[in-house]
């Protein structure tokens, strides 16, 4: 089964427009709409000479000087916006987005609740469909254990743990430097999400982020992090980005337990990065027998999970009526968890 199919994919595909040729774009959104036969328009970035470089090897006919060029092109195109962009301009450049368009916004949602809720009501002011890039709901193997939960396959979920004991060369983004969040913003923030998509919204969350004394130029590395859903509900993240150690007691992982089951997701992106291992996906189902049973899922969190998000923005775009999950109406309360995780470490 292709990964595609696990996708909502519109009945026409709009040309897309970039905005933002950084290694994300380079790594997984342009190997992702190639993968989904979308079709990159233009690109524009500060510096046009990575502009020009990401155009050439991935055959987009057209490098913008500015802005105010994009917007043009995308206007006499009937195109969609990507931006991949740092969270603190966001705002800035959405405002020179015409109204009404249709726009992907890369995660954060800004840098903190405040501005998040900016960029919620500027999207409702212009009217824009706009999405934010979660796209860890959309890896193929978090929708397939979405499949298997909502199936009954293992009983009531009631249990979901995550565990990141990994070493990242955090160096290689140097402007999380100059940055006072990391860890929870710009990593735990996928797990925060994906937990929403499958309990909701927490009652209250306890969280702790930390430096390492090996990156203590980071704001924090490393996060414990409970989500609070009563009585019956457990669900927690735990992430060390320092272990620096070789890849045999490294760990990286998502487990699911029900009732009457369990799955184990092994994230293998994570595991001796850059490299990376393969995923494994596991499952035992107590209605089929007391076996684990492997399942062989296509496709990965990189550069698969990155077509759901601009697949359901054009989805959107083309029907109102879509129910477009990665919108930036659900994605504030991605947002809220985040900054009640912050202010939970802060007042510790």
């Amino acid at each position: 089964m292709s990964s595609l199919s696990t996708f909502d994919l519109p009945v026409n595909k709009k040309p897309i427009v970039i905005i933002g040729a950084g290694g994300i774009v380079k790594d997984a959104h342009l190997p992702a709409y190639k993968k989904a036969d979308f079709e990159v328009s233009a690109i524009y970035d500060l510096d046009t000479e990575k502009a020009k470089a990401l155009a050439l090897k991935f055959e987009i006919p057209t490098v913008c000087i500015d802005l105010k060029e994009l917007v043009e092109f995308a206007q006499q195109n009937d195109c969609v916006y990507d931006m991949a962009l740092p969270a603190s301009v966001i705002l800035s450049v959405l405002a020179n987005i015409p109204d009404g368009s249709g726009v992907l916004i890369q995660k954060p949602m800004g840098e903190n609740i405040t501005q998040a809720e900016a960029i919620l009501g500027l999207c409702r002011k212009k009217k824009l469909v706009a999405g934010i890039n979660f796209q860890l709901r959309h890896a193929p193997y978090v929708t397939h254990a979405k499949k298997l939960i909502d199936q009954g396959a293992i009983g009531e979920l009631h249990d979901i743990d995550v565990r990141m004991n990994v070493y990242t060369p955090w160096h290689l983004w140097d402007f999380l430097c100059q940055l006072p969040r990391v860890e929870i913003l710009y990593h735990s923030i996928h797990y925060i999400d994906m937990i929403r998509y499958f309990l909701g919204e927490p009652k209250r969350v306890f969280a702790k982020t930390t430096k390492h004394p090996n990156m203590r130029a980071l704001a924090s590395t490393r996060s414990s992090i409970i989500m609070d859903y009563g009585d019956l509900v457990r669900a927690n993240i735990n992430t060390n980005h320092g272990h620096n150690f070789g890849s045999n007691h490294q760990e990286s992982y998502f487990t699911f337990e029900g009732t009457e089951g369990a799955i184990k997701i092994t994230v293998g992106v994570y595991l001796d990065y850059p490299k990376g291992l393969p995923d494994q996906f596991e499952y035992i189902s107590l209605k089929d027998g007391e076996s684990w049973k492997e399942v062989k899922i296509e496709g990965s969190w990189f550069p698969d999970a990155f077509i759901g998000p601009m697949a359901g923005l054009m989805c959107k775009t083309e029907n109102p009526a879509y129910t477009y999950i990665n919108s930036v109406e659900d994605a504030i309360h991605t947002m809220d968890v985040v900054e009640k995780c912050y202010e939970s470490s802060e007042n510790l």
